[in-house]
């Protein structure tokens, strides 16, 4: 199995890594793919020292499989070019996401309609991965009607500028800024940038990205991003109205069989999600499991997850463990 990682030095590219390796991904051969200011230097996997090289290199070498970490525009012009000489693409921007002709992968929702033929895979947006994973086995049961969703974003996920930014401000530090206000202390309901209809480009992922994952369009999602102040993982205030009546007891029972999921839900030990806990761990967790008491058939949940781990790195490794494990590749 040789594999192509494109953008091996950025945030989610060394996460990948990490997840490759702690996964055991059957690799014979590695290809690190960075920018071309970065071609040349050095990166160690397993203990192995792989020299970074070129996109055109790569598309030469014709891998069996490239897992994409490098942006849009990047994805745009090169996932094709990958294609063409058979390698199967795991892409991690969101160029492809929307594209009718190219799936959206979570492998615990729906990893089961890839075939050979999907050349470009597209991974979710790192808010919509853990927000339909909690909601998957409450759809089926439920039936979805409309979700509302407030998210509470950390900075790793604008990248290494933001994450530098809230350091030199937690130390006092007059530093560059990658957002037009400080983050330290505050809260900006601002994630990506803004479009014509008020909404963020982010709000506009999760409100489309759900129906896309559960080719459904029978109930709509509303969000509001917000970006907080922590290093790392995403948290999110979910209010989904069902149109079947649900039993808590039973809510808890099928988030708590749902793979890829921990539910931490007991208010009598302060028991609950957080990103202090998320961090660095694989699952999704939900809790502050509640019915909405303003309205029926309306359910009540805290979503957390690591947003550079399932939200990105880990997502893109699922798929392409099941690629492998199919033999679609």
């Amino acid at each position: 199995m040789k594999v192509a990682v494109v953008g091996a030095t950025g945030m989610v590219g060394e996460i990948m890594l990490k997840v490759l390796a702690e996964r055991n991904f059957p690799i014979t051969e590695l290809l690190l793919v960075a920018s071309e200011r970065s071609v040349g230097k050095k990166l160690t996997f397993k203990g192995e020292e792989h020299t970074l090289i070129g996109l055109a290199t790569a598309v030469a070498a014709k891998p069996d499989l490239a897992i994409f970490s490098a942006g849009g525009d990047t994805s745009l012009e090169w996932a094709p070019k990958f294609a063409e000489v058979g390698t199967t693409v795991v892409d991690n921007s969101s160029a492809w996401r929307m594209d009718p002709t190219k799936k959206l992968i979570v492998p615990e929702i729906n990893a089961h309609e890839l075939t050979k033929e999907d050349k470009i895979i597209a991974n979710p947006n790192c808010s919509t991965i853990q927000l339909v994973l909690a909601l998957s086995p409450l759809h089926k049961q439920y039936k979805m009607k409309r979700v509302i969703v407030s998210t509470y974003q950390s900075v790793s996920g604008t990248g290494v500028k933001a994450v530098q930014q809230l350091e030199n401000e937690i130390a006092g530090i007059q530093g560059e800024m990658a957002y037009p206000y400080p983050i330290g202390k505050n809260a900006l309901p601002h994630c990506d940038v803004f479009l014509e209809n008020g909404y963020t480009k982010e709000e506009m992922k999760l409100a489309q990205e759900p129906l896309k994952i559960f080719n459904d369009n029978s109930f709509s999602v509303t969000a509001t991003a917000v970006r907080i102040p922590t290093s790392g993982g995403h948290s999110e205030s979910v209010n989904v109205a069902f149109e079947n009546d649900f039993d808590l007891a039973e809510v808890r029972r099928l988030l708590s069989e749902a793979p890829g999921i921990t539910v931490q839900d007991n208010t009598d030990t302060n028991t609950y999600p957080m990103p202090i806990y998320a961090n660095g761990k694989d699952d999704v967790f939900v809790g502050r499991i509640r019915r909405d008491e303003s309205q029926a058939k309306t359910l009540n949940l805290w979503i957390v997850a690591d947003n550079l781990r399932k939200g990105a790195a880990t997502n893109a490794v699922q798929v392409a463990e099941y690629l492998v494990e199919n033999k679609l590749v």
